[in-house]
């Protein structure tokens, strides 16, 4: 055995074991060396074993096949990531943005790549979207190469540009029609669904002089026209509660701002369960008891009654109409006065935006705005109203506006038309009064008691004293503090923002004492009293003024242009300085005579719209 180990390894031949080697003698010759011829019995037989050699070839096999499955698995990896870069994971990431507007529409873009700047506004971060790289095919980040990730670019900026075209009221639209779905499609574009009815804060905003800017300016009033919305939708959006202020309309001379509350339905059950809380009682059967009985009672009136289901559901949509849209008041609601002090902190903040911001300050130098003498002044006339509105879609499948639809909408509209009236910047209904807190409410003035065209109701109104300054800029912030400011609200803002106490610096207790006095004599029908305390509160408004160095600023620079200084007039100069609403008074009280009509009830109709 030991040379048949030897010959196998020698010879080169597969290992193995010899099991026996048996053997038969059979009669043979050889030769010897000496050439001698010997006969000779002898045999050979051999047996292996080769298990050893057989182990070692399925080994070898099992390796070379696990080597293969390794080696096509690791090729699919590849493949796989490559399939999931550039195809399963853009349509994931597409999917996603759809899910994600669908659920709301009016949350910022996904964000791929930010720009890193500590300059950049809350409203500017709002507003970004995708940032790709440039053109360049040598970066290495550029996207776009793929038609995956173009695919992606466009849903996105389709997406934003929805949110930004159709605002709060169209979000329900967006909404239904990205989530609508059968039998596991996205079903047909309907864009006319049905509305909703909501609560919230409006608030109309309309560019002044906007007629003549148009025609001094021609093409170039669009670039106005974005230059003030730039600041006003960046003020309105930092300073609303939780993101709720949006701009739902530019009209080009006027936008309407919505601050939503919420849905009507929403409201009240949210209210209503916070009432369960509040009183609820540890006995509830006594409760119990009585709504098992209100239950009956209400089966057995149906029973009796009849009437198709349309009508018992008419019935009572109406009774919800009227306890709840109609009665709620608002000011119950938790958060309800901060809610409203942002709103209206919002479009004072404009107010002295407009007349600091170096764009806007550009415009005023305008060659055509001023006439060539530098005259002009951007300046802004703002009204607010605040309760509810049916929020939708108008239109057809041709062509559709999300807008609002309510009386209170008409409201603002009436308010801020009627700030030309008054001569005030600011005009409030009292709804909107009621939801302030007391820090603000105690900055207003009541100047007038009126009613609406196409209303009977009869509700105060009220003004912010706003006066404009040529020093706003000494208390600019930059917009990392503005959104610090803004995000540290508390009420007592009011008493020391700077831009607050600045813009009514020229209003002073006496003034008030006297205006008030006066108004109650107008509105108790003593009008020759009235006329006489109105008037010396006028004169108390314009000593004010001179002693603070305020001046009409268009008229004063159309003074510097005269050539002639009989061509003053010191009346036009002192009815520019006084109080808007104290001279309004005074002169619509005159032209009745000086007398309270016989039918006079402490109000009177703004015919104007």
């Amino acid at each position: 055995e030991d040379s048949l180990d030897y010959l196998e390894k020698y010879s080169g031949v597969r290992p193995s074991v010899t099991v026996s080697v048996p053997s038969e003698d059979i009669e043979g010759t050889y030769s010897l060396p000496s050439g001698e011829i010997v006969s000779a019995n002898f045999s050979v037989s051999v047996l292996y074993n080769e298990a050893l050699s057989v182990r070692r070839t399925i080994i070898t096999l099992f390796a070379l096949q696990l080597g293969m499955t390794l080696f096509v698995l690791l090729g699919l990896s590849v493949l796989r990531y490559d399939a999931g870069r550039l195809v399963l994971g853009p349509l994931r990431r597409m999917l996603k943005i759809v899910a994600f507007y669908a659920k709301n529409p009016l949350s910022p873009p996904p964000q791929r790549e930010r720009i890193e700047s500590s300059e950049r506004s809350s409203f500017q971060k709002q507003n970004e979207a995708y940032l790709y790289d440039s053109d360049d095919e040598t970066t290495d980040k550029q996207l776009g190469t793929f038609e995956t990730e173009q695919l992606i670019n466009a849903v996105t900026k389709i997406t934003d540009l929805l949110r930004k075209c159709w605002g709060v009221a169209g979000a329900g639209i967006i909404s239904s029609n990205l989530a609508r779905q059968e039998g596991g499609l996205t079903a047909y574009f309907n864009p006319t669904v049905p509305g909703k009815a909501v609560y919230a804060l409006f608030a109309f905003v309309v560019i002044d002089k906007f007629q003549s800017h148009l025609h001094a300016l021609k093409g170039d009033i669009m670039i106005l026209i974005n230059d003030i919305a730039a600041v006003l939708h960046e003020e309105v959006y930092r300073w609303g509660y939780d993101d709720s202020g949006q701009c739902n309309k530019n009209l080009g001379s006027a936008f309407l701002m919505v601050y939503r509350i919420g849905a009507v339905c929403e409201v009240v059950e949210k209210r209503e369960k916070a009432e369960a809380v509040i009183f609820s009682r540890k006995d509830t059967s006594k409760v119990r008891r009585r709504q098992s009985r209100r239950a009956g009672f209400q089966d057995l009136k149906r029973s009796s009654l009849g009437g198709s289901r349309r009508g018992s559901v008419q019935s009572d949509a109406d009774r919800f109409s009227r306890s709840h849209v109609d009665n709620l008041d608002l000011s119950s609601l938790p958060g309800m006065r901060t809610f409203t002090d942002r709103a209206l902190l919002g479009l004072l903040k404009t107010f002295a935006s407009i007349h600091r911001d170096k764009t806007i300050k550009n415009w005023n130098d305008d060659f055509r705005l001023g006439a060539g003498v530098g005259a002009a002044s951007i300046n802004l006339n703002f009204g607010m109203d605040a309760g509810w509105a049916v929020e939708g879609a108008v239109g057809s499948s041709y062509k559709i506006d999300a807008t609002y639809l309510s009386p209170h909408v008409n409201m603002a509209s009436r308010m801020m038309s009627a700030t030309k009236q008054y001569g005030v910047f600011f005009l409030l209904s009292q709804a909107v009064q009621r939801l302030l807190s007391e820090n603000a409410q105690d900055k207003l003035r009541h100047i007038d008691t009126v009613t609406v065209k196409g209303s009977s109701v009869q509700q105060k109104i009220y003004t912010y004293d706003a006066k404009v300054r040529q020093d706003f800029f000494l208390y600019s912030r930059t917009e990392t503090q503005a959104d610090l400011d803004s995000e540290r609200y508390s009420p007592a803002i009011w008493n020391v923002d700077q831009d607050l106490v600045a813009m009514r610096n020229h209003i002073s207790s006496e003034f008030i004492d006297m205006f008030n006095r006066g108004r109650d004599e107008y509105l108790a029908g003593n009008w020759p009293a009235a006329i006489r305390l109105l008037k010396s509160a006028d004169t108390i408004m314009f000593e004010r003024e001179v002693d603070e160095g305020y001046s009409n600023e268009s008229y004063s620079e159309n003074l510097k242009s005269l050539t002639n200084l009989a061509d003053y007039d010191e009346a036009e100069e002192r009815l520019s300085m006084g109080d808007g609403p104290c001279q309004r008074l005074i002169s619509y009280m005159e032209d009745m005579g000086g007398e309270a009509p016989d039918d006079w009830r402490g109000y009177r109709p703004l015919t104007s719209k």
